[in-house]
């Protein structure tokens, strides 16, 4: 259980070198507030004609007598925006990374010279369209396992008590496991480690994951939050993966002091 609470210490120590590093919090927030502006517009077309798809696709209960049709067709407008907003919670760090991979890849970077002893930090040695190529095709498969475990998950929040109770816990652990994937994707796959590889070492430290990612998950429940915690986050998952490969850390880092004479 040790690692939970290492896993919340890089999210926090993440967090700590970017309030350290103001040029490239700036750098950062650029991405996820592009993501944010088409991720409400979507929701907010979804609220404004949710009801008017509902209809269109329930032809059958056109001559449904009142009050029937209403509460049918009221349900699934509602299930419809909870789905939105759990596909949106589940697919923003996916496609925040996608849409700002230049720059997370120049910040991981940082971070990683940063806290290397050497400083120095690994490079892929591919060009931008391969990486990109590569970001987009894994994140496709993350988000096809994690749309697989929200209609499990959703499927399973019907059954009596335990539906309100365990099965949004274990909502709330799958999500962050997923969102941690994505976040150490960056600097796993600039050391050549494929999807599987990284499946693989994340699940040999299941707690350490959550404990990263399932606060992280939690916190992005909150209208715009995830917009100002993403470059930290990618930040304290960049520490992370070295953690998971074994790396060694530069000690002042790890006890959250800032070796640099500036602090940029």
């Amino acid at each position: 259980m040790r690692d939970l609470g290492t896993g919340f210490g890089y999210l926090l120590k993440g967090q700590r070198w970017m309030a350290r590093h103001g040029r490239q919090y700036g750098f950062g927030l650029i991405p996820g507030l592009i993501t944010l502006v088409l991720y409400v517009a979507v929701l907010v077309a979804l609220a404004m004609w949710g009801g008017d798809f509902v209809s269109w696709a329930t032809p059958f209960a056109d001559d449904w007598s009142s009050p029937w049709q209403g509460l049918f067709r009221g349900f699934l407008t509602a299930v419809l925006f909870v789905l939105a907003l759990l596909l949106s919670v589940l697919t923003f760090t996916a496609v925040t990374l996608l849409i700002g991979q230049p720059f997370y890849e120049t910040l991981s970077e940082k971070v990683d010279r940063d806290v290397s002893p050497d400083g120095t930090a690994p490079e892929s040695g591919l060009p931008l369209w391969r990486e990109l190529w590569i970001s987009a095709r894994d994140s496709l498969r993350i988000l096809v396992r994690a749309l697989l475990w929200g209609v499990l998950l959703f499927a399973l929040g019907f059954l009596p008590f335990i539906g309100q109770t365990v099965i949004p816990v274990i909502g709330f652990f799958v999500t962050g496991f997923f969102l941690t994937e994505e976040l150490t994707a960056v600097a796993l796959q600039r050391r050549g480690i494929d999807l599987r590889a990284r499946l693989t070492l994340l699940r040999s430290r299941k707690t350490l994951i959550w404990g990263f990612g399932t606060p992280l998950g939690l916190s992005f429940l909150i209208p715009f939050v995830a917009v100002f915690l993403m470059p930290g986050a990618v930040a304290g998952a960049t520490m992370m993966a070295r953690d998971l490969l074994g790396e060694e850390t530069e000690r002042e880092l790890q006890e959250g002091e800032d070796p640099s004479p500036s602090g940029v």
